[in-house]
């Protein structure tokens, strides 16, 4: 039976160029549910982001990924995006010559396929976007990603994010470098796409949390969940950091 949008990670190891860097995650992600990754640089927290999206730098050496039951380690990178796999990029790539209208455009086709808007209903659901994400119409005009600053990067992100409607959207660090109005613009958007997504935030700080309630946190430390609970979790980091939770996890 499906289990429509519904995200199933089991017992899942992965290393690049031999190096071990997850070592056994389990985590289960439902259409709808918020769950917050939380952990220190160099946790794992990106690489379980790339290794869902398929980057061919990371070897994943046992365990399984499906969504709706589909095994997505079988699956391209673009296969995987349309299925319904959407990632926000920490540091999203300038793409000099492409131009931001065309670009969106030309994703909502590729990837909502025979879904996908004509001519018209697209510009309604393009406006209607950037008008909560307050984008300027000149956007449009503007090369992918270059010469933005940061906040109009993750904005973009976002942008695609909504119009892409996918099923499962990892943002990494979507928050980073992003002043308070920024944040709360950025958030915005994202709770306007999640209640049709499973969601996965990837982030150091509280402050995205405040805008973007999570139904779980979970703590990644040397490749392993050692906590997951609700919030209250990430409050409790704020206060006290990981090392409580390091000396849990090495005893």
């Amino acid at each position: 039976m499906s289990q429509d949008g519904v995200l199933v990670i089991k017992n899942l190891h992965a290393s690049i160029a031999g190096e071990p860097i997850l070592r056994g995650i389990d985590l289960t992600l439902r259409k709808g549910e918020v769950h917050a990754l939380m952990g220190r640089n160099g946790s794992g927290k990106s690489t379980l982001a790339k290794v869902i999206m398929g980057h061919p730098d990371y070897e994943v050496t046992s365990g399984s990924v499906t969504l709706d039951e589909q095994n997505l380690l079988d699956m391209e990178p673009w296969q995987r995006a349309r299925l319904g796999v959407f990632m926000s990029f920490q540091y999203p790539q300038a793409v000099p010559g492409l131009q931001v209208g065309n670009f969106l455009r030309k994703s909502v086709q590729a990837i909502r396929g025979e879904s996908a808007p004509n001519a018209r209903e697209f510009r309604k659901e393009l406006n209607s976007c950037m008008e909560k994400l307050g984008v300027e119409k000149k956007f449009l005009a503007r090369y992918v990603n270059d010469g933005f600053s940061g906040g109009e990067k993750k904005r973009l992100e976002i942008l695609q994010l909504m119009l892409l409607q996918p099923q499962l959207a990892i943002l990494d660090e979507t928050d980073s470098g992003l002043d308070i109005d920024a944040l709360r613009t950025v958030s915005t958007g994202i709770n306007a796409s999640v209640g049709n997504a499973a969601c996965l935030i990837i982030t150091h700080y509280q402050r995205i949390l405040d805008h973007v309630n999570p139904d779980f946190v979970h703590v990644l430390i040397d490749g392993k969940i050692v906590a997951s609970a609700g919030p209250e979790l990430a409050t409790k980091l704020e206060e006290k950091g990981y090392d409580w939770l390091e000396e849990g996890a090495s005893a």
